[in-house]
């Protein structure tokens, strides 16, 4: 496992929403970063959590951290634990009373709840071999690598991180 921090959301060519998670020890503009297809609301979320905005109401993920607060539950990690036909999945590990249990969640689920409870964030070695793509986001030429990385999300589809 690699542990990974939001690098951003990003939105492609056809608008879809794209969270970009990078591994903690490496710097931007260097190594990988893991594209994951996401749905708006969940990338709002998502955003919401990594500024710290202000929202006057709960969202769908502070409800989750309430409530595991009011159970005086805790999440202790996020794991990105495979990619299957092109699809991410994840699990959250909670500290109960009761002991551990892991529970199954979609990743931008996952990484929002992460986000807000400040649980660390992991990706299994496997998933960012096969799906991970250099990070070109920032370097000397920061301009021209970052639209290489735009013609790279104008180009790709979900599909092609199929097994």
């Amino acid at each position: 496992m690699v542990q990974v921090r939001v690098a951003g959301v990003a939105l492609d060519a056809s608008g879809q929403h794209v969270l970009l998670l990078k591994p903690v020890d490496q710097i931007p503009g260097d190594g990988l970063v893991l594209p994951i297809w996401i749905g708006q609301l969940e990338a709002t979320s998502i955003l919401v959590a990594v500024e710290n905005a202000e929202v006057p109401r709960p969202l769908a993920h502070d409800l989750m951290g309430l409530i595991l607060t009011a159970l005086d539950a805790a999440a202790t990690k996020v794991e990105v634990t495979r990619i299957e036909d092109g699809t991410f999945y994840a699990e959250i590990t909670l500290s109960t009373a009761l002991g551990e249990r892991v529970v199954d969640a979609r990743p931008s689920d996952a990484v929002a709840l992460a986000s807000r409870v400040g649980a660390p964030i992991w990706v299994a070695d496997a998933v960012l071999a096969e799906a991970g793509v250099p990070d070109v986001l920032t370097e000397t030429d920061a301009a021209e690598r970052l639209d290489e990385f735009k013609r790279f999300l104008d180009d790709v589809e979900p599909e092609d991180f199929e097994s």
